[in-house]
C-alpha cells in the first residue's frame, strides 16, 4: 500500500512538474536578474512592437542536430531563441515565431538557402544554417547568420529587421555635398571607354535608402526627407541654414562631415589654380549653425598624430609617415556604438576635431573616434602645398582628439531671432483701392471679404527654439574618408569590376546613415552586456600566478645568456683533441647556474600545484554550493510544510 502511495506521489510529482514549466512559458511576466538586463525588451523596441498593423512572421533557422556543434553556439542558439520568444509575448499576437531545423536534403535546408541564409561550414563537413527571416506580406528581410560576437546588438538587429520588414517604400535620405559623390560627365573619359562611375559609398547608401539631392543654392529642404546628410558643404544661404536647423529640432536626425582641409577637393582645385581659375574650396564650415548648437569646430587646423601616422609614398621611391593622414586602429574606436562595435580601423585623411562648448548643457557627446594621446594641431594653410614631412615638423603632441562623434539631446536653435528676414510670413496687405476701381467696383467692394485671402491660408509654423524631443546629429569632422581614394582599391576581376576594401571606411559611411536614417526608436537602442559570464576571479587567479613565477623566469633567462656569452669567448680555447678549456670560475659558474635552473624549476611546478589548487577549491566549492542549495532550498521547504501542515491538523 505504501510503495503504491509513494508511486502515485512520484507520478503527481511529474506531472506537476510538467504543468509548472507550461503554466511558466504561459504566464506573460517575467523577471530578468541578468546583469545588464539582457533579457529585457527596451522601450524603443516595445514601442515598434506596438505600432504593427500586420502580423510579422519570424523564421528562425538553427541547425540544431548538426555534429560538430561548439558549446558557446548551442548555447547563444538558445539565447537568440529566447530572445524572439520574448517579441512574441511583447506583440500581443502580431509577431508569429516558427523555429525550424534545416536538416540535410529536406524541404527546410531548401527555403533556408532560397531565402539568403548563410550555410556556414563544419570541420565535420556539415553545414549549419543559423539565421532569421522576417516576413511581412511580400517582403523579407533577412538575417543571414547570427555571430555571437555581436551579441550587444542583437535586440537592436531583430529590431531592425522586423521594423524594415514593414516599411514598403525606402526612407528618404536629402543629401547636400559639395563632394563628387555623384559621377560628373567627362566626355574625354567616355571617349576613351571609361564610363563615369558613382563613388561607392553612394552606391551602398542608395541600396537601402531613396537618396534626395538637395541644391546648396535652395531656399528649403524637401519634404518628407526622414535624415539628412551634409558632406562637405559649400557657404550655405541662411535660408538652407535655418531649414537644417529646424530639421534637427525638429527631431529628425542629421549626418555632418565637416573638413578644414578635404585633401580630394585641394588636389582638384590645385590644378585649376595654376591654369588660373579661383582657389580651391577646401575647407568646410557651418559657423552659425555649429555655435547655435553648442559645438565646437576649428576650420583652420588639422589634427595630426604621431603614433597613428600612416605611410605613404611620396612619389619619389619613398615612403614617408603622414601625422594628418590619421589611421585610427580598433583601441581608438568606440566598442559600445552600433557604427563602430564590429570596425578595425578608419583612415581620416586631414582631419579636424569636434567637442562641445564650454558651459553647454542639455547635449552629450559620445566620441565614436579619436586619435591617440600623441595628437595636436596643424594649420591647414600650411597643408596646401607642403608635404608630409614639413606638417610633422609644427606637429605638437596636445592630447586626445575626437574625430567623430554622435551628438544627442536637446538643441538649442542656431535662430533664436527666429526665421530670417526674408523668410518671414509676409504682412497681410489688402489690394489697392485702384484695383478695385479698375474692375469697376468701389474702393474696397469685393465678393470676398477683406482679409479672407490672407485667412485662408494655413498660418506658417512657429520656429522651434529647442528640440522638441532628442534631436540627434551624427558628426565627423572629415570628408575625405568618404572617398574610394582612400577606403577601397578598385579590381578587375574575370572581367567584372569589383573591389577590395583598404579600410572599414566604407562599413562605417553604411552604418552611419544606417543609424541616422532608422526609426527614432532605433536610434534609442543600446548595446547591452553578453550572456557569457568568464571567471574573472579565475583568470585573476591565473595572471598573478603567472606574474609571479614569470619574473623568476625572466631573470633564470637573463643569468642564462650571460653564461652563454661567456662560453662563447671560450670557443676559440681549444686543445689539440678539440676540447673545450674552461677556468674554474666558469666551470663553478656553470655548475651554479645549473643548481638555480634546477631549483627554479622546482618552484615553477610548485607555483603552478598551487594555482591548480586554488582553482580547483573555487570549482569544487562552487559545484557543491550548486549541489546543495537547491537540496537544501527544497528540504528546508518540505520541512517548514510538514510542521505547518501538522499544526493546521492538531488546530
Amino acid at each position: 500500500m505504501k510503495s503504491g502511495r509513494l508511486a502515485l506521489c512520484v507520478i503527481l510529482l511529474a506531472i506537476g512538474l510538467v504543468a509548472l514549466n507550461y503554466l511558466a512559458s504561459a504566464v506573460p511576466f517575467r523577471a530578468d536578474a541578468t546583469a545588464g538586463d539582457i533579457y529585457t525588451l527596451s522601450p524603443g523596441t516595445k514601442t515598434i512592437l506596438a505600432r504593427l498593423e500586420e502580423p510579422i512572421r519570424l523564421d528562425f533557422y538553427f541547425s540544431a542536430g548538426a555534429a560538430g556543434l561548439r558549446a558557446q553556439d548551442k548555447n547563444y542558439a538558445a539565447r537568440v531563441e529566447e530572445m524572439l520568444r520574448q517579441y512574441v509575448r511583447a506583440g500581443r499576437g502580431r509577431v508569429e515565431l516558427s523555429v525550424i531545423d534545416p536538416k540535410p536534403d529536406t524541404p527546410a535546408e531548401e527555403q533556408a538557402a532560397a531565402a539568403g541564409l548563410a550555410p556556414q561550414p563544419l570541420p565535420t563537413g556539415e553545414t549549419v544554417y543559423f539565421g532569421l527571416v522576417a516576413t511581412h506580406a511580400d517582403k523579407r528581410e533577412v538575417i543571414e547568420h547570427f555571430v555571437p560576437d555581436r551579441e550587444p546588438f542583437l535586440e537592436y538587429d531583430l529590431t531592425r529587421a522586423i521594423h524594415s520588414v514593414q516599411l514598403f517604400t525606402r526612407p528618404k535620405l536629402g543629401l547636400i555635398s559639395a563632394l563628387p559623390l555623384r559621377a560628373q560627365p567627362d566626355f574625354m573619359a567616355m571617349q576613351a571607354g571609361r564610363m563615369p562611375r558613382n563613388q561607392l559609398v553612394l552606391a551602398e547608401w542608395e541600396r537601402n535608402f531613396e537618396v534626395v539631392p538637395v541644391d546648396a543654392a535652395a531656399a528649403e529642404l524637401p519634404g518628407g526627407l526622414d535624415a539628412l546628410a551634409v558632406v562637405h558643404p559649400p557657404a550655405l544661404p541662411e535660408k538652407l541654414q535655418f531649414a537644417i536647423d529646424q530639421f534637427l529640432l525638429g527631431g529628425k536626425p542629421v549626418f555632418l562631415a565637416l573638413d578644414p582641409s578635404a585633401r580630394t577637393v585641394a588636389d582638384r582645385g590645385r590644378q585649376q589654380m595654376m591654369m588660373g581659375g579661383p582657389p580651391p574650396g577646401a575647407t568646410s564650415d557651418l559657423p552659425k549653425l555649429l555655435a547655435g548648437w553648442g559645438l565646437a569646430y576649428d576650420p583652420a587646423h588639422v589634427v595630426g598624430d604621431f603614433q597613428n601616422a600612416t605611410p605613404v609614398s611620396t612619389g619619389d621611391g619613398r615612403v614617408g609617415r603622414f601625422p594628418h593622414w590619421v589611421n585610427v586602429g580598433r583601441g581608438d574606436l568606440d566598442p559600445g556604438a552600433l557604427a563602430t562595435s564590429q570596425l578595425e580601423s578608419l583612415l581620416f585623411v586631414e582631419p579636424g576635431a569636434i567637442g562641445l562648448k564650454d558651459g553647454v548643457t542639455g547635449l552629450t557627446l559620445t566620441p565614436l573616434a579619436r586619435s591617440s594621446e600623441q595628437a595636436g594641431f596643424i594649420p591647414a594653410s600650411s597643408l596646401l602645398f607642403s608635404g608630409g614631412e614639413d606638417a610633422a615638423r609644427s606637429l605638437t603632441a596636445s592630447g586626445r582628439k575626437t574625430i567623430a562623434a554622435i551628438v544627442q539631446g536637446k538643441f538649442r536653435t542656431a535662430f533664436p531671432e527666429g526665421a530670417p528676414k526674408d523668410l518671414a510670413p509676409a504682412d497681410e496687405a489688402a489690394a489697392p483701392a485702384s484695383d478695385g476701381a479698375t474692375r469697376g467696383g468701389p474702393a474696397g467692394a469685393s465678393d470676398e471679404p477683406a482679409g479672407a485671402s490672407a485667412a485662408s491660408a494655413p498660418p506658417a509654423p512657429a520656429a522651434l527654439k529647442e528640440s522638441a524631443g532628442t534631436s540627434t546629429l551624427f558628426v565627423v569632422a572629415d570628408a575625405d574618408w568618404l572617398m574610394d581614394s582612400f577606403s577601397v582599391r578598385r579590381l578587375n576581376f574575370l572581367g567584372m569590376e569589383a573591389y577590395e576594401p583598404l579600410n572599414d571606411n566604407l562599413a562605417f559611411a553604411t552604418n552611419a546613415v544606417e543609424f541616422v536614417a532608422g526609426a527614432q526608436d532605433l536610434i534609442t537602442l543600446r548595446g547591452k552586456d553578453s550572456s557569457l559570464r568568464p571567471f574573472t576571479v579565475v583568470r585573476r587567479m591565473q595572471a598573478t600566478a603567472q606574474q609571479r613565477y614569470q619574473e623568476q623566469l625572466s631573470a633564470l633567462e637573463a643569468r642564462l645568456n650571460e653564461v652563454q656569452g661567456k662560453l662563447a669567448e671560450l670557443q676559440g680555447r681549444r686543445t689539440e683533441g678539440n676540447r673545450l678549456v674552461a677556468p674554474p670560475e666558469v666551470t663553478k659558474a656553470i655548475e651554479d647556474f645549473q643548481r638555480q635552473q634546477a631549483a627554479m624549476r622546482s618552484e615553477r611546478r610548485q607555483i603552478r600545484a598551487a594555482l591548480r589548487a586554488d582553482i580547483e577549491k573555487l570549482e569544487y566549492g562552487l559545484a557543491a554550493l550548486n549541489l546543495v542549495l537547491p537540496v537544501a532550498l527544497v528540504g528546508a521547504f518540505g520541512l517548514w510544510f510538514r510542521r505547518h501542515r501538522r499544526s493546521g491538523a492538531r488546530a
